[in-house]
C-alpha cells in the first residue's frame, strides 16, 4: 500500500514540474516573440493614396562656374530636306561649318598648306566619314556645278549679298533635290562627304574655301579667305 502511495507522489510531482516548466517556456516566449516579431500597426492616414499627385521637387540651380560652356560653333543640323531652314539668317549671321556633326575646335587650318605645282591650299579640308551631309554655310544661290580632276564633284555659291563665293569639294555626290540657280538657306544639305578627285582613295573630307569675288562672270577666280577663323567663331567674312 505505501509502495502504490510513493508511485502516486513521484507522478504528481513530476506532473507538478512538467506544469511549471511548461508556463514558464510560455511565458519566456512570449516576451521574446513580442520583443522580435512584433509589428508597428501602419496609421492609414499616413498612407498616400495610389493615385494621389506627388508634388514635383524643383532641381537646384546649377552655378554658371560649373556649367559647361557651347561650343563657339557646333553644327548639329538635323534636316534632312534641302529646303528646310533650321538656321534663319537673322539669328546667325556668320557662316555655319558645312559639315554635319563636326565641331568647331575638330577644324584644322590647312590654308596655307602647299599643294602641288607650287600651289597655295586656298581652303581647309574638314575631315568626315563617307557619306556625311554637307551643308549651305550661308545663305545664298547655287550658281555652278562642276566636275574636275582636282576637285572631284564640286558646287559653286554665291552669298546672299553676292560679295563671295564659296566653295563645295570631293563630294561624294551633290544632293539630289538641289540645282543651279537655286536658292538655298543656311543648314541646307547640298551634298555629301567623299573622296573624290585629287583627295586620295578613302581620304574622306570635304574641300571648303571662300573667296571675295573680284569679277561676277568669272567668280571662281576670287580673291581667296581663310575660312577657319570665321568657322571657328561662326563669323561672317569681311
Amino acid at each position: 500500500m505505501r509502495t502504490v502511495f510513493q508511485k502516486t507522489r513521484r507522478i504528481v510531482v513530476v506532473l507538478y514540474l512538467v506544469g511549471v516548466h511548461a508556463l514558464l517556456i510560455y511565458f519566456v516566449g512570449e516576451r521574446l516573440a513580442r520583443r522580435y516579431v512584433f509589428v508597428q500597426p501602419v496609421d492609414e492616414s499616413t498612407v498616400p493614396h495610389a493615385t494621389a499627385e506627388a508634388p514635383i521637387p524643383t532641381p537646384l540651380p546649377v552655378p554658371e562656374t560649373f556649367a559647361d560652356p557651347p561650343p563657339a560653333n557646333t553644327n548639329t543640323a538635323t534636316d534632312t530636306n534641302a529646303n528646310t531652314q533650321p538656321f534663319p539668317t537673322s539669328q546667325s549671321p556668320g557662316l555655319m561649318i558645312p559639315v554635319v556633326g563636326v565641331r568647331s575646335d575638330q577644324l584644322v587650318d590647312t590654308f596655307s598648306a602647299s599643294r602641288s605645282e607650287g600651289r597655295s591650299h586656298d581652303a581647309i579640308d574638314i575631315m568626315a566619314p563617307a557619306g556625311t551631309r554637307v551643308v549651305a554655310a550661308a545663305d545664298g544661290e547655287i550658281v555652278r556645278f562642276f566636275d574636275s580632276e582636282r576637285g572631284g564633284i564640286t558646287i559653286y555659291q554665291l552669298t546672299r549679298d553676292r560679295r563671295f563665293i564659296l566653295y563645295y569639294g570631293h563630294l561624294q555626290r551633290r544632293a539630289d533635290d538641289i540645282s543651279v540657280g537655286m536658292q538655298v538657306r543656311k543648314g541646307t544639305t547640298i551634298g555629301f562627304v567623299g573622296d573624290t578627285g585629287n583627295s586620295g582613295v578613302g581620304n574622306f573630307h570635304l574641300h571648303f574655301s571662300v573667296a571675295i569675288v573680284t569679277d561676277p562672270k568669272r567668280f571662281w577666280e576670287g580673291t581667296p579667305v581663310n575660312p577657319y577663323p570665321l568657322l571657328k567663331n561662326g563669323e561672317y567674312p569681311k
